[in-house]
Protein backbone atom coordinates (compact mmCIF):
# COMPACT_ATOMS: atom_id res chain seq x y z
CA UNK A 1 0.00 0.00 0.00
CA UNK A 2 1.67 3.18 -0.91
CA UNK A 3 1.47 6.36 1.36
CA UNK A 4 1.27 9.96 0.59
CA UNK A 5 4.22 12.40 1.73
CA UNK A 6 3.18 14.45 5.16
CA UNK A 7 1.18 17.25 4.50
CA UNK A 8 3.02 20.97 4.65
CA UNK A 9 2.23 23.06 7.63
CA UNK A 10 2.17 26.13 5.30
CA UNK A 11 -0.60 25.25 3.78
CA UNK A 12 -3.59 25.97 5.39
CA UNK A 13 -7.04 28.07 5.95
CA UNK A 14 -8.37 29.14 9.24
CA UNK A 15 -12.74 29.61 9.15
CA UNK A 16 -14.25 31.17 12.31
CA UNK A 17 -17.86 31.09 12.26
CA UNK A 18 -17.91 29.98 8.59
CA UNK A 19 -15.89 33.36 7.70
CA UNK A 20 -12.39 31.99 5.97
CA UNK A 21 -9.69 34.20 7.57
CA UNK A 22 -6.17 34.24 6.62
CA UNK A 23 -3.52 33.73 9.27
CA UNK A 24 0.20 33.13 9.23
CA UNK A 25 0.45 30.82 12.36
CA UNK A 26 -1.93 28.93 14.69
CA UNK A 27 -0.53 27.06 17.45
CA UNK A 28 -2.24 25.20 20.34
CA UNK A 29 -3.55 22.69 18.14
CA UNK A 30 -4.21 19.33 20.77
CA UNK A 31 -6.06 17.08 21.83
CA UNK A 32 -5.83 15.38 25.13
CA UNK A 33 -7.60 12.91 27.40
CA UNK A 34 -7.66 13.02 31.56
CA UNK A 35 -6.15 10.18 33.45
CA UNK A 36 -6.74 8.86 36.55
CA UNK A 37 -3.97 6.55 38.08
CA UNK A 38 -5.39 4.51 41.15
CA UNK A 39 -3.78 1.37 42.66
CA UNK A 40 -6.36 -1.78 43.76
CA UNK A 41 -6.28 -4.28 45.67
CA UNK A 42 -4.40 -6.86 42.96
CA UNK A 43 -1.90 -3.35 42.53
CA UNK A 44 0.87 -5.75 43.49
CA UNK A 45 0.89 -8.08 40.95
CA UNK A 46 -0.73 -6.47 38.59
CA UNK A 47 0.09 -2.73 38.32
CA UNK A 48 -1.51 0.36 38.65
CA UNK A 49 -4.81 0.82 36.85
CA UNK A 50 -4.73 3.68 34.39
CA UNK A 51 -8.39 5.32 33.21
CA UNK A 52 -8.67 7.37 30.95
CA UNK A 53 -11.87 10.05 30.07
CA UNK A 54 -12.50 12.45 27.69
CA UNK A 55 -11.36 16.26 28.30
CA UNK A 56 -13.55 19.14 29.24
CA UNK A 57 -10.91 21.73 29.56
CA UNK A 58 -10.60 24.50 27.04
CA UNK A 59 -7.29 24.77 25.49
CA UNK A 60 -5.93 28.41 24.51
CA UNK A 61 -4.99 28.67 20.68
CA UNK A 62 -2.82 31.47 19.58
CA UNK A 63 -3.55 33.11 16.13
CA UNK A 64 -1.73 35.12 13.88
CA UNK A 65 -2.35 37.68 11.02
CA UNK A 66 -1.05 40.47 9.32
CA UNK A 67 -2.43 43.71 10.32
CA UNK A 68 -4.55 44.96 7.53
CA UNK A 69 -6.49 48.33 7.44
CA UNK A 70 -9.91 48.64 8.12
CA UNK A 71 -10.01 44.94 8.84
CA UNK A 72 -11.18 44.58 13.02
CA UNK A 73 -13.17 41.94 12.56
CA UNK A 74 -11.70 40.47 15.29
CA UNK A 75 -11.29 43.14 17.27
CA UNK A 76 -14.96 43.69 16.96
CA UNK A 77 -15.83 40.08 17.63
CA UNK A 78 -13.62 40.26 21.16
CA UNK A 79 -14.58 43.70 22.54
CA UNK A 80 -18.17 43.67 20.93
CA UNK A 81 -21.57 42.46 23.00
CA UNK A 82 -21.46 39.55 21.15
CA UNK A 83 -18.22 38.05 22.35
CA UNK A 84 -20.10 34.96 22.05
CA UNK A 85 -18.94 30.89 21.22
CA UNK A 86 -17.97 30.37 17.28
CA UNK A 87 -17.17 27.38 15.77
CA UNK A 88 -13.71 27.60 14.21
CA UNK A 89 -11.68 24.88 11.79
CA UNK A 90 -8.36 25.54 10.74
CA UNK A 91 -7.63 23.01 7.83
CA UNK A 92 -4.52 21.47 5.90
CA UNK A 93 -4.88 21.75 2.62
CA UNK A 94 -3.34 19.97 -0.45
CA UNK A 95 -2.10 21.10 -3.95
CA UNK A 96 -5.35 20.97 -4.82
CA UNK A 97 -6.26 23.83 -2.17
CA UNK A 98 -9.10 20.75 -0.62
CA UNK A 99 -9.03 20.48 3.21
CA UNK A 100 -6.85 16.89 3.78
CA UNK A 101 -6.99 17.17 7.74
CA UNK A 102 -9.23 18.93 9.24
CA UNK A 103 -8.83 20.49 13.18
CA UNK A 104 -13.37 21.33 14.41
CA UNK A 105 -13.78 23.51 17.02
CA UNK A 106 -16.77 23.24 18.31
CA UNK A 107 -16.80 26.65 20.25
CA UNK A 108 -13.65 29.47 19.87
CA UNK A 109 -13.98 31.95 22.74
CA UNK A 110 -11.60 35.11 21.92
CA UNK A 111 -9.69 36.20 25.03
CA UNK A 112 -6.93 38.19 24.03
CA UNK A 113 -6.12 40.61 20.60
CA UNK A 114 -2.13 41.56 21.11
CA UNK A 115 -1.18 44.18 18.65
CA UNK A 116 1.97 44.22 16.91
CA UNK A 117 5.36 45.12 18.39
CA UNK A 118 6.02 48.66 16.42
CA UNK A 119 10.07 49.01 15.49
CA UNK A 120 11.34 51.87 13.43
CA UNK A 121 14.51 50.03 12.45
CA UNK A 122 12.24 47.09 11.37
CA UNK A 123 10.69 46.02 8.65
CA UNK A 124 8.83 43.62 9.60
CA UNK A 125 5.07 42.32 8.53
CA UNK A 126 2.67 44.18 11.34
CA UNK A 127 1.00 41.39 12.98
CA UNK A 128 -1.65 40.86 15.57
CA UNK A 129 -2.19 38.06 17.83
CA UNK A 130 -5.78 36.55 18.92
CA UNK A 131 -5.98 34.07 21.52
CA UNK A 132 -9.03 32.29 21.47
CA UNK A 133 -10.23 29.20 24.47
CA UNK A 134 -11.21 26.47 22.51
CA UNK A 135 -13.35 23.09 23.03
CA UNK A 136 -14.84 20.66 21.70
CA UNK A 137 -11.42 19.90 19.27
CA UNK A 138 -11.69 16.95 16.88
CA UNK A 139 -10.06 15.79 13.86
CA UNK A 140 -11.81 14.99 10.86
CA UNK A 141 -10.40 14.06 7.67
CA UNK A 142 -10.83 15.44 4.32
CA UNK A 143 -10.84 14.27 1.10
Amino acid sequence: MATAPPLPSYSFLATVGGESAGFSEVSGLAIERDTVSYSHGLSHWEGEALITYPSTKHRQLSLKRGVVAGDGSFFQWLVGSDAEPRPMDVSLVGADGAPKVIWRIKEAIPIRLTGPSLNASSNEVALDTLDVMAAGISVVQGG
